[in-house]
């Protein structure tokens, strides 16, 4: 499945593995490719980031788990360039909403809602950069949610208040990676244990045993209308559901102790997900499809922000020698995937990530049906749109992980 309609020609340029990703590095060339010629020396990461900041100046959006998806995606691009513009970028964003006092516009810690823990991350960041005692005010308030969220009785998180006895793949992005850097950076080493169990719960709850994929959900009660009343689980691999899971995975892991016995838990986990992710590769495109296993079932298609999660996490764990170097050749298929299938060059000048799934959640409460999490409702009912901050944030962070590849 390709799409032509304006997109970058860069079939003419398929790269062999040795020359690892020549064409990310400034002053590459391919006379194929018209598009790319008015931004001659720009690697992809600029070319997205420009793009990104020429929709959205000035700040990105609310407080906001895509906010602070997109937010980290430049936080890696300011780290490789260099560029005050990025970090600029990241501080206006977040000043929109922190105050002086630590409060933040547009977020309440009883809510119990785990998709807002994620944009802490970029508190913590900003701190560690400025010192400014709001940022840190900021944080802790997002983890004081940590110690009140609701809990399934082997002790996970709930997805949200309105979600209860649900654990999603979702989640673990959303908190894990924020629980563990608060962790590092202020000293509390007992919370390091409960980081590691949100990761074990998943594996021993949601991982499908025969084919390595991880479903979508668990009801603990397994009563909702969307899962099985003997497992509890949703019924289909979303691609984007174990997205999150693997970036959640390879960002824990940058925090998590060397001594701590969980690091070989999680690496054994993602060297794992690794092999099956590579078994699961669209042969064609390089990509992975919106509900993992039915590749070419009928409406099913190469999902662009899944995708793109895949690449960085890959990457980022063959770089930090979590896997080894037999998976670039799956590194480099999927990136060639997102920039010639998945991307096109519009009148403005602007670059546009195509193909994302705009959501996909299950219903809260039986009036919620249309949510089901049936096959029908990953492929049919949710829209899908370009640019969607889910897809471009992640492609950013790949876009950085394949050029440190590449400079190694």
């Amino acid at each position: 499945m390709r799409i032509h309609d304006q997109k970058l020609q860069t079939s003419g340029c398929r790269l062999f593995l040795p020359l690892l990703f020549l064409f990310l590095m400034p002053g590459f060339h391919c006379s194929a490719d018209p598009g790319i010629q008015g931004l001659e020396g720009k690697t992809w990461a600029v070319r997205m980031a420009e793009s990104i900041m020429a929709r959205r100046p000035g700040k990105y959006d609310k407080w906001d788990y895509v906010t602070g998806t997109v937010l980290k995606g430049f936080e890696e691009v300011w780290r490789i360039t260099g560029d005050s513009r990025y970090y600029e970028y990241i501080k206006s964003t977040l000043d929109a909403v922190v105050r002086e006092d630590g409060t933040i516009e547009g977020y309440d810690v009883k809510e119990y809602n785990i998709d807002e823990v994620q944009q802490g991350r970029m508190l913590l960041f900003l701190y560690k950069e400025t010192g400014e005692e709001k940022y840190k005010k900021a944080a802790a308030r997002v983890r004081s949610q940590l110690d009140t969220h609701p809990r399934i009785r082997q002790g996970g998180f709930w997805h949200k208040k309105i979600y209860p006895g649900q654990m999603w793949l979702d989640g673990l992005y959303m908190g894990q990676p924020f629980y563990a850097e608060y962790a590092a950076m202020f000293g509390d080493s007992d919370s390091f244990d409960d980081v590691v169990k949100q990761f074990m719960l998943i594996e021993e709850n949601l991982r499908d045993a025969e084919t390595g994929l991880y479903y979508h959900a668990w009801d603990e009660s397994r009563q909702m209308f969307w899962a099985d009343p003997e497992t509890g689980l949703s019924q289909c691999f979303w691609g984007r559901g174990l997205g999150w899971y693997m970036m959640a995975m390879v960002d824990v892991l940058d925090h998590l102790p060397e001594d701590h016995v969980g690091r070989e838990l999680l690496i054994g986990s993602l060297r794992g997900l690794a092999k099956t992710l590579k078994a699961y590769q669209d042969e064609e495109t390089g990509l992975w499809w919106q509900v993992l296993d039915q590749g070419g079932r009928k409406n099913n298609y190469p999902e662009g922000s899944a995708s793109a999660m895949f690449v960085y996490a890959l990457a980022k764990a063959i770089r930090m020698d979590y896997i080894d170097a037999s998976y670039l050749p799956v590194v480099e298929k999927g990136f060639r995937g997102l920039t010639t299938d998945l991307m096109y060059k519009d009148s403005l000048g602007h670059y546009n990530l195509l193909r994302i799934c705009r959501s996909a959640g299950l219903g809260g409460n039986y009036r919620d049906k249309i949510r089901d999490g049936s096959y029908g409702y990953y492929v049919n009912i949710e829209p899908i749109i370009p640019n969607d901050g889910k897809g471009t944030g992640p492609f950013l962070a790949a876009c950085v992980e394949v050029e440190r590849l590449a400079a190694e």
